[in-house]
């Protein structure tokens, strides 16, 4: 008999999570509490690091370079969640989100010894970064979503989710506060790397007694990486990730040289805004998802998501950038975790962190190419004399509508009727893609 990897604190486990409204059986616990603290802090650390475009170019960089050296780091994250969710399912996901931390400390700190952006250091630091964090979202995600049934799947992912919006939050404005004396100094910059190894340090023991107590199940046999992924994943679903991934990683990596054109020093305030509506909006509507279906609230998304794109046009001062914050906040909200339930509610819950892994490696497909493909779109609209900003946000906004247009035609089944039927099973996912009907193809 396969049994399934559950790697959640003993009690949780004793309550029988396929009923997690009996009194005391909450998934909402302290272990989940304490990893949601963790990936606060990992999520402060990452919003530091919005501020790399200073660092880039404070080494000599442009834009083009900038783009190049996101994209690249990517490509880490992605080959190594490859071995990531294997390793996950096998052992649980408290080794690999510990090794992680270790490595988020030790990659932040590498970047304190760069001093060219063209050189190796760069792009291995990069890489590392990227790589690290990848095998905490892996992991912390892995966790939440084996907390409940499959129908509380996306809720579960996106309450945790709600501790990347605090720290998006909280790390910008904290980053806009570290680099306040910049011009051009490396030592604030600097402060964003030791601040953000520190963090990733902070954040073992929450992992470590969020996860003490779990017995790893292990699996009496075990199927082949690629015929699980060919028996459960649809390719629609990674073609959402990569869309979403794309646009959604724009500000993070582009903000901060658009704010610059346009005068603007600050840039806390559009994620702010950002992190306060995605919070809110979580929290407000955590069960709409399993109310609605999950196609209709991903066709919203991207139509939220490329509407943003269009309103960061008129933004001539600081303030207004709340305006596409707030859009681009609710369109997170809605996105993440429903992409994340659409590709991994096909899975049985013992290949759970394969099926996690691999959709957050279409979130990071996406980063990859969209931070070269948005560095070369500016650098060639400003090569042939046009608005590079304006360009690149028309294009992102076409490239989503695509995207839901494909989509929709795609779930049109599922589109007119909101529910569909895997979302009246009770416990966690274990259907075969058999049983999913519409929802397995896709």
């Amino acid at each position: 008999m396969i049994r399934p990897l559950q790697s959640v604190p003993s009690a949780a486990t004793e309550c029988g999570l396929s009923e997690p409204e009996e009194p005391g059986c909450s998934p909402y616990d302290r272990s989940f509490w304490l990893a949601h603290a963790a990936n606060t802090l990992v999520a402060v650390a990452a919003g530091l690091n919005y501020r790399y475009a200073d660092f880039v170019g404070f080494l000599g960089g442009t834009e083009f370079h900038l783009g190049w050296i996101v994209g690249v780091g990517m490509v880490g994250s992605v080959l190594m969640r490859l071995g990531f969710g294997p390793g996950i399912d096998r052992n649980g996901p408290r080794g690999v989100w510990v090794l992680a931390l270790g490595l988020l400390a030790v990659s932040s700190a590498a970047h304190l010894a760069i001093q060219r952006y063209d050189g190796v250091g760069i792009f291995l630091a990069r890489i590392a970064f990227c790589t690290a964090l990848a095998g905490v979202w892996s992991a912390s995600t892995t966790f939440a979503a084996s907390r409940g049934p499959a129908t509380r799947m996306a809720e579960l992912i996106g309450i945790l989710g709600t501790s990347g919006f605090l720290g998006i939050m909280i790390g910008t404005q904290l980053s806009d506060w570290l680099c306040a004396d910049l011009n051009g100094r490396r030592e604030p910059v600097d402060r964003l790397f030791i601040a953000s190894a520190l963090l990733a340090v902070a954040a073992i023991p929450c992992v470590l007694f969020a996860t003490r107590g779990g017995i790893p199940v292990r699996r009496r046999r075990r199927e082949p990486l690629w015929q699980v992924v060919r028996k459960y994943q649809g390719a629609m679903a990674l073609v959402l990730g990569v869309s979403a991934g794309a646009a959604v990683a724009l500000p993070a990596t582009f903000l901060r040289t658009y704010g610059a054109e346009l005068g603007i020093r600050r840039i806390g305030t559009f994620f702010t805004v950002c992190a306060i509506v995605a919070l809110a909006s979580r929290l407000g509507a955590r069960r709409v998802p399993e109310r609605l279906g999950l196609a209709r609230m991903i066709v919203l998304g991207f139509g939220l998501l490329a509407g943003a794109q269009l309103l960061y046009l008129p933004v001539r001062a600081e303030w207004q950038l709340a305006l596409p914050g707030a859009v681009v906040g609710i369109a997170q909200a809605i996105l993440f975790p429903t992409i994340v339930a659409e590709s991994s509610i096909p899975y049985p819950a013992e290949y759970r962190g394969v099926a996690m892994t691999l959709i957050l490696a279409a979130f990071d497909t996406g980063q990859m190419l969209g931070a070269p493909a948005a560095g070369a779109i500016l650098h060639g609209s400003q090569a042939l004399g046009l608005p590079g900003y304006p360009v690149l946000f028309a294009a992102t906004a076409g490239m989503l509508l695509a995207t839901a247009a494909l989509y929709a035609g795609h779930a049109w089944s599922r589109l007119r009727r909101p529910r569909y039927r895997l979302e009246g099973l009770d416990g966690p996912a274990r259907a075969s893609a058999s049983e999913l009907g519409p929802l397995a193809e896709t």
